[in-house]
C-alpha cells in the first residue's frame, strides 16, 4: 500500500471521527505558582469543536484521493 492511499483513508477516518464525535476536549496546565513547600497549578479544559463541513471535507477528499490513486495504477 502506497502513501495516497494510506492519506486517502486516513482522511476517511479522521473524517468519519470528527462526524461522530463532533468535538473533543483537553486538560492543559495554564499558570503554576510556587510558595515555599507548596506549589500551586491551574488546570483548564479546552473543548474544540469540529465543524460537519470539515468532517464531510476530509471525506469527499480521501474519497477523491482513493480513486485516483485506484485510476493510476
Amino acid at each position: 500500500m502506497n502513501t495516497v492511499k494510506i492519506a486517502g483513508i486516513a482522511l476517511i477516518l479522521a473524517g468519519v471521527l470528527g462526524l461522530v464525535y463532533g468535538s473533543f476536549t483537553y486538560t492543559k496546565e495554564t499558570h503554576t505558582g510556587k510558595v515555599g513547600p507548596v506549589e500551586l497549578s491551574v488546570k483548564e479544559k479546552e473543548t474544540v469543536n469540529v465543524p460537519v463541513w470539515a468532517g464531510a471535507g476530509a471525506i469527499a477528499f480521501g474519497s477523491i484521493i482513493l480513486l485516483i490513486g485506484r485510476k493510476r495504477s
